[in-house]
C-alpha cells in the first residue's frame, strides 16, 4: 500500500516561528508549501533548505484574496492536497491608541484576521477532497490580555481566537480541526532586537518559567495539533506562554516573599 505524502502549507514562513515550524513539518516527513510576502527572505530560505522535492515557496501577500488563491491554486497543482494548515503570517504596530492611523489599523487586521479567513477557506476545500485535515491559527498572548501600544495587534489576535472557534463549529463536521495556539513572549530575532534588558528582566519576573519561550517550543505545539494524537482537539486556543497568561497580575511584591 502506497505511503500518503502529507503537505502542510505554512503562512510567514520565511524566518521565525514560521520556518521553525516548516523545518518541524518536514522532519516529520511532510511536504511543506512556504507562503510569505518577503520574497528575497522566502528565497534564501528555500536555498537554505536545500529540498526541491518536498518544498515549494511562494510569494503571496495573504491580505489579497487573489493573491491567495493563486497561491493555494500553485499548492494543488504541485502537491494534490493539503493536509495542514498553519496561519502564522502576521505584523504588528505598536503604538498608543491616539497615535495609530486608520491605515495601519486596517492592515494589521487584514494580515492578522482577514489573511487566516481567506487561506482558512482555500485549505479546506482541498481537505473536502481527501477527508479533512488540520488548520493551526497563530494568535497571541496580546489577545487573551490587553496591554499598552497593542489597540490594532491585541485586537486582531482576539479576534482571530474567536475565528478559530467559528472555524472549528462548521468544519469539524467535515474532519477539518481548527485551533489556536497563543504564544507568549519568544526569544526571536525581532524580540533580542527591540527588547531591552529592563523589559526582558520584567518579562522574566512575569512569567512563572522564568524564561522567553522558544521558536521550536512554538513548533511542536503547532505540529502536535496537526497530528494524530490531537485528533479530538477541536475549537481550543492553547496558551504556549510559561504560565504567562495563567498568572494574572503577578504582584512581584507577593512573589519577593515566597
Amino acid at each position: 500500500m502506497a505511503t500518503i505524502e502529507r503537505v502542510a502549507v505554512v503562512t510567514g514562513a520565511a524566518r521565525g516561528i514560521g520556518l521553525a515550524v516548516t523545518r518541524k513539518f518536514l522532519a516529520a516527513d511532510y511536504r511543506v508549501a512556504l507562503l510569505d510576502n518577503d520574497n528575497a527572505t522566502l528565497a534564501r530560505t528555500r536555498a537554505e533548505l536545500d529540498d526541491e522535492i518536498r518544498v515549494l515557496a511562494i510569494e503571496c501577500d495573504v491580505a489579497f484574496p487573489q493573491q491567495v488563491e493563486a497561491a493555494f491554486a500553485q499548492v494543488v497543482r504541485r502537491y494534490g492536497r493539503i493536509d495542514a494548515l498553519v496561519n502564522n503570517a502576521g505584523i504588528a504596530v505598536f503604538k498608543p491608541i491616539l497615535e495609530t492611523s486608520s491605515e495601519e489599523w486596517s492592515r494589521v487586521l487584514a494580515v492578522n484576521l482577514d489573511g487566516p479567513f481567506l487561506c482558512t477557506q482555500a485549505a479546506a476545500r482541498v481537505m473536502l477532497g481527501h477527508g479533512g485535515g488540520s488548520v493551526v491559527n497563530i494568535a497571541s498572548i496580546s489577545g487573551l490580555r490587553a496591554s499598552t501600544l497593542r489597540v490594532a495587534y491585541g485586537t486582531s489576535k482576539a479576534g482571530l481566537m474567536h475565528l478559530t472557534k467559528q472555524q472549528a463549529a462548521e468544519l469539524g463536521a467535515v474532519g477539518i480541526r481548527v485551533n489556536a495556539i497563543a504564544p507568549g513572549p519568544v526569544d526571536t530575532a525581532m524580540a533580542k532586537a527591540v527588547h531591552s534588558t529592563a523589559i526582558r528582566a520584567d518579562y522574566h519576573d512575569a512569567i512563572p518559567l522564568n524564561r522567553y519561550g522558544t521558536e521550536d517550543e512554538i513548533a511542536d505545539a503547532v505540529v502536535f495539533l496537526c497530528s494524530p494524537a490531537a485528533s479530538y482537539i477541536n475549537g481550543q486556543t492553547i496558551a504556549v506562554d510559561g504560565g504567562f497568561d495563567a498568572t494574572g497580575i503577578g504582584l512581584p511584591s507577593l512573589r519577593a516573599c515566597d
